[in-house]
């Protein structure tokens, strides 16, 4: 189970990191939660604006690594004048969404409801109205926390799974802030590094006709189900699919972005799960599914879409005679 709700892709914290940097990370974050939320929000939109200026003309890993990927979404050069446009208003984007997340407190009910332009809100109420459970997958796009609030503010509180961060005090601040949203956040993987049986909790979630919301667009692992993504092959998560076909819950993509002051939020209709086949074969086909309704929002809204990693299977691979 890979489908996380962690920091965006892009983000300081990463396993092996050395102990003071871990330390380090740790404490930029919470001097972050601790003051930006008493900053005047112009101002603080300001200021992230222009760090996100300021890092994308040093032209650094993460937004080479963007551009490259964007380029894939437009179809274009990772050194087309347009996409570098892109990628600044990608990285704009990226430090709206570290603003936001620091500065959540001082939003209130009023304002993430008034605030959120949703569509197709129906394909989760009325399922959930009949018993039935929903898995709502989603890319790392525009601010999905207070997607989430949102939909906890709607009446329905809804169960995630996060990776765990290092240090182990940044990862229980991450679940403290999530929890204070009103998720239910379950760790992906034990203290120890074992399994934590998140799985079996998020299909018992379903059983109960309840919510589970899980970022889906990236799973590198060799668990992860290839699909076609852009023209190129990538590998996705399996478990949102998975979920589906085993509890029988409607399986819901959504797409966000950020909507001038606000937020926006299409849920698209389910995905059916195919009636034959072996589930190896239901959960490839519907992956590709969900795969497809990623790219039409993605191309609709690329700047909101966070992803400063690598992404398709090319970009991983050494080239014919570039050695291991």
């Amino acid at each position: 189970m890979k489908g996380t709700a962690g920091p965006p892709p892009g983000r300081p914290p990463r396993p092996g990191a050395a102990p003071l940097a871990d330390r380090l990370v740790a404490a930029a974050y919470t001097v972050g939660w601790a003051v930006v939320r008493y900053v005047p929000e112009r101002l603080a939109a300001w200021f992230f604006r222009v760090l996100a200026d300021r890092l994308w003309r040093r032209r650094g890993k993460s937004v080479l690594r963007l551009e490259t990927n964007l380029a894939r979404v437009v179809g274009g050069d990772p050194g087309d004048p347009g996409v570098r446009d892109l990628s600044r208003a990608g990285m704009r984007s990226y430090f709206r969404y570290w603003m936001e997340s620091f500065r959540f407190t001082a939003y209130t009910r009023e304002r993430i409801l008034d605030g959120t332009r949703a569509t197709g809100g129906e394909h989760i109420f009325d399922n959930l109205a009949r018993g039935r459970g929903v898995v709502i997958a989603l890319p790392h796009m525009g601010n999905y926390d207070l997607a989430g609030a949102w939909l906890v503010h709607m009446g329905h509180r809804f169960t995630t799974v996060a990776e765990r961060l290092k240090p182990e005090s940044l990862f229980e601040r991450f679940v403290a802030y999530r929890e204070q949203l009103g998720m239910e956040v379950l760790p992906l993987t034990a203290r120890d590094g074992g399994s934590a049986m998140a799985f079996g909790t998020l299909a018992k979630r379903l059983r109960e006709g309840k919510p589970v919301c899980l970022p889906a667009e990236r799973d590198l692992t060799a668990s992860g189900v290839e699909v076609e993504f852009f023209g190129a092959r990538t590998r996705m998560v399996a478990g949102p699919a998975v979920l589906a076909i085993q509890t029988g819950a409607a399986l819901l993509p959504a797409v966000l972005w950020f909507d001038g002051d606000g937020w926006g939020i299409r849920i698209h209709e389910e995905i059916p799960v195919p009636t034959e086949g072996t589930r190896e074969e239901k959960v490839s086909v519907t992956t590709q599914a969900l795969a497809a309704v990623f790219e039409k929002g993605i191309a609709e809204h690329p700047e909101d879409w966070h992803m400063l990693q690598r992404l398709w299977l090319d970009d991983l691979e050494p080239r014919a005679g570039a050695g291991s």
